[in-house]
C-alpha cells in the first residue's frame, strides 16, 4: 500500500509518495507565488495551494498502481489566517505567519489582556506571527470582510477542506492560534471572546493521525483514486517534521537548523514556562511538546558566507577549523530580532571580543558557535522545567555540515543522531496517513519501525566543558545589550 504526505510550505507545497515499509517512491514539488503587498505584509492565495497540490497529486502518483493508495496525511505552514464566506468563497488573501502587520494587536494582547491571562487561556502568550492577532487586525481594519467570515481555518485545513469537504484541524497546528487552550485540548471561550468569533466558525479538531474523511467523488474521480481514500487530520509543519525524524515520546528530541532553528521537545505533561517565550504546543503524538525557535540560524550561515565573505564555498570555508571551545569570538544570531527565549524584536546580530588576532576561522567559528548557544537557551528553559533528554536528532541545511554536528553536540552535550531519510514535514504526514489506515497501531510504532539513524556525532567531555563555560558568557551578553539595542531601533 501507498500512503501520501502533503507539505503546505511557504514557496511550495511537497508531496511525498511512501510505501508501507517506510520507503520514499516519489518526491514532487511545486511552487507558487508569496505577495508582499506592503512593508511587513505577507500573503498568498489559498487556492494557489490547493490548484499545485492538484497538479502535484496527479504527478505523484502517475505510473503507479493507484488503488494501492490508502491514505493522505498532511503537514503545513502553522499561524495563516484562511477566511470563508458561507459560499465558501475566499474573502481575501491567507495572511501568513511570516507577517508582521499585527504589531499593535499583539502589543494590545500581551499588556492590555495580559500575558498572564494569556497563559491561563492559551498556555502561551502572543507574538506577531499567530492567528489572534491577525484576527483582530481583520476585524479593526477590514470589518466588512470580517463579518463575512463563515469559517476560520489554517493553511494545510483548507486543503483538507478541498479534498474532503471536512472542516477539520488537529492539536499541534490549532496550538499556534492563540485561540486554542492547549492543555486542555480545546478552544477557549475567553480567547474567542476577545477576537469576535464564534465557535462554529472554527474547525472541529482531530487528533493528527484520525481520520476526518475520504477524497470527494469528484476529485476522486480526477486522480482516478478510490474514492474510499483515507484523509487524516495532519499536523503543523514542525510536529509533522518531528514524526519524521522520530521524535515523538519524551526523552527524545529534534534540532532543526533551517532558516529558523528550533528544538523540539516532547512531553506526556503540560509543563509550560509563563516566564519565557517558548511554545508549548499539542504534539502529533497525541502528546504536547515544547519548541523554541531562533528566527536566524542557517540563515546566519547564508548571510555571513554569500553577503559578506562573498564566496558560494560553504564547506572550504569551515576547513581546518579545529578549535572548539577556545574560540575568543562570541556572536550574538539576532539578525531579524529573536523569538526565544527573549522574545525581542529588537534584538540585533553583533560579534563580540574581536582583536587584532581575530582571522576569518574566528568569526566563520563564532556565528555556528552563537547559532548552537542560541539554540541552548531554550534547552536550558526545558531542563528547567524537569525536562531531560540523553540525545537528539538534527535535521535541516545546517545538518549538513559535520562541524555543525561537532558544536551543536558539544555545546548541547547530547548525542547528535542524523536520521537516514530527513523529509520533513512531508514524511511525517504519509507517516500519520500510515496510522490513520491502521498499518501501524501508532506514531511510536511507526517511529520506532522506519525511522533509521546514519550517523551519530558524540560529545568530547573536554570541549563540552570548555563550551560549558563559555556559554555562560554568551548568555550574559544579550542582557548586558538589551537596552542598547532598544535605544539604537528608536
Amino acid at each position: 500500500m501507498y500512503y501520501i504526505g502533503i507539505d503546505v510550505g511557504t514557496s511550495a507545497v511537497k508531496l511525498l509518495l511512501m510505501n508501507e515499509n517506510g520507503g520514499i517512491e516519489r518526491i514532487v514539488s511545486k511552487d507558487y507565488p508569496i505577495y508582499f503587498p506592503k512593508p511587513g505584509w505577507s500573503e498568498q492565495d489559498p487556492e494557489d495551494w490547493y490548484v499545485q497540490t492538484v497538479i502535484g497529486l496527479k504527478e505523484l502518483i502517475s505510473g503507479i498502481e493507484k488503488e494501492e493508495v490508502e491514505g493522505i496525511g498532511f503537514g503545513g505552514q502553522m499561524h495563516g489566517l484562511v477566511v470563508l464566506d458561507e459560499n465558501d468563497n475566499i474573502i481575501r488573501p491567507a495572511i501568513l505567519w511570516n507577517d508582521s502587520r499585527t504589531a499593535g494587536e499583539t502589543v494590545y494582547l500581551n499588556k492590555v489582556i495580559g500575558e498572564d491571562k494569556l497563559f491561563e487561556y492559551t498556555g502561551n502568550i502572543a507574538f506577531a506571527g499567530f492567528t489572534a492577532p491577525k484576527l483582530l487586525w481583520m476585524r479593526k481594519h477590514e470589518p466588512e470582510n470580517f463579518k463575512r467570515i463563515s469559517r476560520i481555518m489554517l493553511p494545510k485545513d483548507y486543503i483538507i477542506y478541498k479534498l474532503t469537504g471536512v472542516h477539520a484541524s488537529d492539536p499541534s497546528d490549532a496550538s499556534g492560534t492563540l485561540f486554542y487552550d492547549v492543555k486542555n485540548k480545546c478552544w477557549s471561550g475567553k480567547m474567542m471572546d476577545i477576537c469576535g468569533i464564534r465557535e462554529e466558525q472554527l474547525p472541529a479538531v482531530y487528533q493528527s493521525y484520525e481520520v476526518v474523511g475520504t477524497l470527494k467523488e469528484d476529485l476522486s474521480s480526477e486522480l482516478s483514486l478510490n474514492k474510499d481514500v483515507k484523509v487524516v487530520a495532519g499536523a503543523g509543519d514542525n510536529a509533522a517534521a518531528a514524526v519524521g525524524t522520530g521524535t515523538v515520546a519524551e526523552g527524545s528530541c529534534n534540532v532543526s537548523l533551517g532558516t529558523s532553528g528550533t528544538i523540539f521537545i516532547p512531553s506526556s505533561e503540560f509543563r509550560a514556562d509563563r516566564n519565557s517565550a517558548l511554545h508549548f504546543f499539542a504534539h502529533a503524538a497525541g502528546n504536547y511538546h515544547l519548541m523554541g525557535v531562533v528566527l536566524s540560524a542557517a540563515s546566519c550561515n547564508k548571510w555571513w558566507m554569500e553577503d559578506i565573505l562573498k564566496t558560494a564555498d560553504f564547506a572550504g570555508e569551515q576547513e581546518n577549523i579545529s578549535s572548539l571551545g577556545k574560540n575568543h569570538v562570541y556572536f550574538l544570531p539576532y539578525l531579524m530580532g529573536e523569538r526565544s527565549p527573549h522574545n525581542d524584536p529588537d534584538a540585533r546580530g553583533a560579534f563580540i571580543g574581536l582583536t587584532m588576532e581575530t582571522t576569518r576561522k574566528d568569526m566563520t567559528l563564532a556565528m555556528m558557535e552563537g547559532v548552537a548557544f542560541a539554540i541552548r537557551d531554550s534547552y536550558e528553559v526545558a531542563k528547567s522545567l524537569g525536562i531531560m533528554v540523553e540525545k537528539t536528532k538534527m535535521c535541516g541545511g545546517g545538518a549538513k555540515s559535520h562541524l555543525w554536528r561537532r558544536i551543536l553536540s558539544n555545546v548541547l552535550n547530547l548525542k547528535v543522531e542524523i536520521p537516514e531519510v530527513e523529509e520533513g514535514p512531508a514524511m511525517g504526514g504519509a507517516m500519520l496517513a500510515a496510522v490513520g489506515c491502521g498499518k501501524y497501531e501508532s506514531v511510536e510504532d511507526i517511529a520506532q519501525g522506519i525511522v533509521r539513524v546514519k550517523e551519530t556525532v558524540e560529545p568530547d567531555p573536554e570541549i563540552a566543558s570548555l563550551y560549558n563555560e563559555r556559554y555562560e558568557t554568551f548568555r550574559s551578553i544579550y542582557p548586558s545589550m538589551k537596552g542598547l539595542f532598544k535605544a539604537m531601533r528608536a
